[in-house]
């Protein structure tokens, strides 16, 4: 069966949340998708929907030019759950009143489950869940019943059954709400039918399929870079159409220790990938030579990587293998950005170096990620046969480590900094903090310290250990990390890397600090 043929169509009216009720779905394996809540009746229409969700939103349907849905949603005669603002508006506009609450109900509450429902199958009559809204509803429409209250919220949560329409006033997809999953669940499956057959090795079959259609038979390349998402997308783009895929690696001079090699190993040796090695570091090192600009450094490293890459595929061409796409690794979060209701957010960390490479070399896209979020994309590397380190690898940025050398980026000091890197990944992986980190990685500091080694004065580099914890990167914390994993750190850098004699701990969380340090 077509895993696209159960889907249902989440319409966001700009909740912080709305990412959360699809990953919550998708976790009960069922394919949904984001859709501003603008989207036009034809396109409600053709997607199809087993069921639609209606997510929460900052704005009060009271006020004037706040988001509306089409009248489609609720006459096409799937279910329909509409989710804080979602039930408001659905009182709103099926005939019923909403109103001012008295007092802003924000944070936990636990609820009464009124009635026996579809919503609630399985589940006690008490329920923690999380409340975060200023309107609520005075009057449902005809044909609507409680079956959830608060001693607040006397609609907590109410049905029409006949025409299987749901409405909460709580978040199910927040944590906050120790069984909100099972209400979803009982929604997806109990009321829309949806039988659950999303999976990665499913996800996998059919994105092969799209991707042997869309190439047909022309070649395409890869700017491979040893992260998961490039590296899941060239397995799925190698499985559906063999040797005319033909992956570059370049090496830039500011990579990790033994990322090159790794990159071979698993990609050329272990999977076979048409893989070329370009080695390019001291073409890198002379453009980054004085420059101590952090932007200036990106620049040069992003125009660099793309000048590359052109004079090797213009190299494929020479020799017959002429590119008409290029695999990107877009995953959903990007393309939810685009389309998001609220419109596309600040930009707050600069693009992967092959951003420009598109529209320079004015090849097709091959995006075979971008249903999936990053949690999804590790679980599918896995199903391919990804080794764990490449799947659970941690974010790295596009100029790698000339943006942790702060200062002007010399062989010298990459080579104190890489020592002193493959340290803090040793212990942050013997602590078993890894993959709970978002990311961990030491930085070279252009400042020198006075220190004593034996009886000897030293005069040397400071390093500095980051590590943060976060969900998507877009906002951070850093990680209170074990002081005795922290004493290891700095006694195993000083005694064993020559040129650093001081090391310091970074307790800046994003915002206001970024997770890089330039």
């Amino acid at each position: 069966m077509d895993i696209h043929s159960e889907k249902i169509l989440i319409l966001d009216f700009g909740s912080q949340y709305t990412q959360l009720i699809a990953r919550r779905l998708r976790e009960l394996g069922v394919y949904c998708e984001i859709h501003p809540c603008t989207l036009p009746a034809e396109k409600v229409r053709a997607f199809a929907p087993k069921g639609i969700v209606l997510s929460g939103g900052p704005a009060s349907v009271l006020a004037e030019g706040s988001p509306r849905a089409d009248r489609i949603v609720f006459e096409l005669g799937v279910p329909v759950l509409g989710i804080c603002y979602g039930l408001q508006l659905m009182a709103h506009e099926l005939g019923g009143k909403v109103a001012k609450a008295a007092h802003r109900e924000y944070g936990p509450a636990t609820i009464d489950v009124k009635a026996s429902s579809p919503l609630f199958q399985g589940l006690p009559a008490k329920l923690d869940v999380w409340m975060s809204h200023g309107d609520r509803a005075e009057a449902m429409p005809p044909g609507f019943e409680p079956i959830a209250a608060t001693p607040s919220a006397p609609f907590a949560a109410v049905e029409d059954r006949r025409r299987h329409f749901y409405a909460l006033q709580f978040h199910p997809e927040v944590v906050h709400t120790p069984r909100g999953k099972d209400v979803l669940w009982n929604f997806a499956h109990g009321v829309c039918g949806c039988s659950g057959t999303w999976s990665m090795r499913a996800y996998a079959e059919i994105a092969v399929e799209q991707i042997r259609a869309q190439v047909k038979d022309g070649h395409v390349i890869c700017a491979l870079s040893g992260g998961v998402d490039s590296a899941v997308a060239a397995l799925l783009v190698h499985r559906a159409i063999g040797d005319r895929l033909h992956c570059i690696f370049v090496d830039n001079g500011v990579l990790r220790a033994g990322e090159r090699e790794q990159v071979q190993d698993v990609f050329g040796r272990m999977f076979h990938l048409p893989l070329v090695t370009v080695d390019a570091s001291r073409r890198f090192l002379t453009k980054l030579a004085g420059v101590t600009d952090p932007e200036a450094k990106r620049k040069i490293i992003g125009r660099e990587f793309i000048a590359v890459f052109e004079e090797e595929v213009d190299r494929l061409a020479a020799h017959g293998e002429r590119a008409q796409f290029l695999v990107q690794g877009t995953l959903y979060p990007d393309v939810i950005e685009s389309v998001s209701f609220k419109g596309p957010s600040a930009t707050i960390k600069s693009h992967h170096n092959v951003g420009g490479l598109p529209e320079v070399m004015k090849l097709g896209l091959v995006e075979p990620l971008r249903e999936l979020f990053k949690d999804e994309v590790r679980r599918l590397g896995l199903e391919l046969g990804l080794p764990a380190p490449i799947v659970q690898r941690q974010p790295f940025p596009g100029p790698g480590l000339a943006i942790r050398v702060l200062g002007e980026v010399t062989e010298e000091r990459l080579a104190v900094l890489r020592k002193a890197d493959v340290i803090v990944q040793e212990e942050i992986r013997n602590a078993g903090l890894y993959e709970k980190l978002w990311q961990g990685f030491a930085v070279l500091l252009p400042v020198r310290s006075v220190g004593v080694m034996g009886d000897e004065r030293t005069y040397e580099a400071t390093c500095a250990i980051r590590a943060i914890e976060s969900t998507d990167g877009m906002t951070g914390d850093w990680a209170r990390l074990p002081h005795e994993l922290l004493a290891r750190m700095s006694t195993r850098i000083i005694n064993e890397v020559r040129g650093i004699n001081r090391v310091v701990y970074d307790i800046s969380s994003k915002p206001p600090a970024t997770i890089e340090w330039e």
